[in-house]
């Protein structure tokens, strides 16, 4: 069966994540977890760490604005669930390509 509607476009990222996952102390047993997808991670980073504005992260990782406003959302409200509710944050998955590295080195954003 074919998916329907368009493809997704590949998210441009710069590398994938060091620290993959996530967890709370103080709740016994095994939590429940989420996943954050590395695109969510990435525009996590270029706009609330890095301090660009969704356009300038549009523009690094190939996106439209309007794309970028979607993914930060649905990564601030998967964070938030995490902490609010105790579980295990997990980062994997998405449809990334990595930058190629520039000869100069990596970009200084």
């Amino acid at each position: 069966m074919e998916p329907k509607g368009r493809p997704k476009k590949l998210r441009l990222v710069e590398n994938t994540p060091k620290i993959t996952q996530f967890s709370p102390r103080g709740k016994p047993g095994r939590p429940d977890e989420v996943e954050l997808g590395i695109d969510q991670f990435e525009v996590l980073r270029l706009v609330d760490y890095l301090g660009l504005n969704q356009t300038q992260a549009a523009e690094q990782i190939g996106l439209s604005r309007q794309t970028v406003g979607r993914i930060l959302r649905r990564a601030r409200k998967t964070i938030s669930d995490a902490l609010i509710t105790g579980k295990i944050i997990r980062i994997s998955g998405g449809d990334i390509k990595l930058k190629k590295a520039s000869p100069e080195g990596p970009s200084k954003s």
